[in-house]
Formats: C-alpha cells, sequence, structure tokens
C-alpha cells in the first residue's frame, strides 16, 4: 500500500472510530465509566497469502492497541482464502501472530478455507480459534457494528 492510501486509511479508521464512539455515547444513557462505553471493536479481514499484507494488519492491530489500550478494544483478525497459509504452523507470520494473540488480538481462520485446502486443525497455529465462514462472520461482525478494516 502506498503512503497516500496508507494515510487515507489511517484517517478512515480515526474517523470511523470517532463516529461510532460518539454515536455510541449518544445512544447510550449509561454512564461514561461502563465497560460498553470504553469498548471499540475492530474486525480485520486478511484474504491474501503475502507476507507485507499480514505484517500491516498486525502492525495496524497493535497500533489501535496501544492508541486506545488493550482493554478498550476488542480486535479479530479473519482469515480466508490465500491468507489461511499464514496461519498454517510453518508460517512465516507464526511468531508475530502468536505475539498478537497473546495480546488480546482474536486470530480466526476460515474452516471452509480449511476444508477446501485439505487443511485440519493439527496443520494450524496452536493458539488461533476458528470459525464456520470466514465471510459470514465479517459479515455479522459489521451488522454487530464492529469498525471494519481490510489491509
Amino acid at each position: 500500500m502506498n503512503r497516500p492510501t496508507l494515510r487515507v486509511a489511517v484517517a478512515a479508521l480515526a474517523i470511523a472510530l470517532t463516529g461510532f464512539s460518539a454515536a455510541a455515547a449518544a445512544a447510550d444513557p449509561a454512564p461514561a465509566t461502563s465497560a460498553a462505553a470504553k469498548q471499540n471493536r475492530l474486525v480485520f479481514q486478511v484474504s491474501d497469502a503475502e507476507p507485507a499484507k499480514w505484517n500491516l494488519a498486525l502492525n495496524n492491530a497493535q497500533n489501535v492497541q496501544q492508541d486506545l489500550g488493550p482493554g478498550n478494544v476488542d480486535i479479530e483478525i479473519v482469515v480466508y482464502g490465500p491468507g489461511i497459509g499464514m496461519l498454517k504452523m510453518d508460517s512465516v507470520a507464526g511468531n508475530r501472530i502468536a505475539d498478537a494473540v497473546a495480546s488480546g488480538v482474536k486470530v480466526v481462520a476460515c474452516e471452509n478455507t480449511m476444508r477446501n485446502q485439505k487443511l485440519t486443525r493439527q496443520d494450524m497455529l496452536p493458539a488461533i480459534s476458528y470459525v464456520p465462514a470466514g465471510v459470514v462472520e465479517l459479515m455479522r461482525k459489521q451488522q454487530q457494528g464492529w469498525a471494519y478494516l481490510r489491509p
């Protein structure tokens, strides 16, 4: 991703997170100290096998946690299609993915993709989670008000 495109994506995320937070505060009469009022939710789509895309997604997740505080944001990375290879045991991104999971980022693999590629859970990194269909997971998260990013 070139720098102008990255700047636009970061600006859009900032606007989306600000807008979501303001809308939630206006709609929720609960005190501002409630956990729901402080919680931000962000879902990433990773469907590319390129290590650079993976590094960007992991960097973005880490930056959001640093800016908002890990306890103030739920982050999920949904992986399907060619991106599923980065969740295999021999992944070049395996250590970074393990670090992300340890910091509270949920990384989920699409079982449809795994079935199509004849992969089992034993082929995958140990710390990840699973969903039946990655695209459906993304759709549901967006319906629940999660901010969506595709690096």
